[in-house]
């Protein structure tokens, strides 16, 4: 049986996940006159770029011969994982912001909004959805449906249906709130990787170096994540990511001033 206390908190979680950002676009576009279109770029290049091309990429290299010896190694996954989300993300981002964001003032709102339209649509997907669909799975537990799923499951994605309903009788409740903290440090992680990228694309010149610098950020951020999930607990963890989100929104502030 999944408590009723995570059923709780996964609701909970599933009505913030799509709640932060649209009220955090609503709040831009009324408040600052951001674009909505601008919001809906940085949407799009999230889904584009690390939904669809990096998810492809994933396909070849860890379903590739080399998959298993990277999937087996914290520090080759760590790096791996960062790599490809650092390249997508922050490349999709400067690719946007160059062509399709040029008839925005160079001032810091678009680049703004350009990361709350990336990370938002992040925590919808990722995170609401992902929500929603523990919840169908939790709801059909207690209800002692699960034989419906397992019928319609194949015999190879079976033992991967058990695991997964397994956590969810076991995880408790308190899982369920870091995760809603990890996606609001996310959050800021993209608004910080954000201004970096638009001033890089603003400004040109001796600024450029903002592009590949946010990569690296993005990288050791992720990377880390990965390596220090089996020596740092979940709070230590999860207090060093949104330390580490902080301090690259401020670098995102201060450079975002020179425009």
């Amino acid at each position: 049986m999944v408590p009723v206390s995570s059923l709780v908190l996964m609701s909970v979680n599933a009505l913030m996940g799509f709640a932060v950002p649209v009220c955090l676009s609503v709040y831009l576009i009324r408040k600052h006159h951001a674009r909505l279109s601008t919001i809906l770029i940085g949407a799009g290049t999230f889904i584009l770029f690390a939904l669809v091309l990096e998810a492809l990429v994933h396909q070849l290299v860890l379903k590739g011969p080399h998959g298993p010896a990277i999937m087996g190694n914290t520090l080759y996954y760590g790096l791996y994982g960062g790599l490809a989300a650092g390249i997508f993300e922050e490349t999709g981002r400067f690719i946007s912001m160059k062509f399709l964001m040029k008839k925005e003032p160079s001032a810091p709102l678009p680049g703004l909004a350009y990361g709350i339209g990336h990370g938002g649509v992040e925590m919808i997907v990722v995170f609401g959805i992902t929500m929603i669909g523990n919840i169908v799975l939790s709801i059909l537990i207690n209800s002692g449906q699960t034989d419906l799923l397992f019928a319609a499951t194949t015999a190879d994605a079976a033992p991967q249906l058990q695991a997964q309903l397994d956590q969810l009788q076991t995880t408790g409740a308190g899982t369920w709130l870091m995760g809603l903290w990890e996606r609001f440090s996310a959050i800021i992680l993209h608004l910080g990787l954000s201004m970096m990228v638009w001033v890089a694309v603003r400004k040109g010149g001796k600024w450029l170096w903002l592009y590949p610098a946010a990569i690296v950020l993005h990288v050791a951020v992720d990377a880390g994540a990965v390596m220090m999930q089996k020596t740092a607990g979940m709070v230590a963890l999860e207090l060093i990511i949104m330390s580490e989100a902080i301090a690259i929104a401020a670098v995102g502030y201060m450079v975002a001033k020179k425009l």
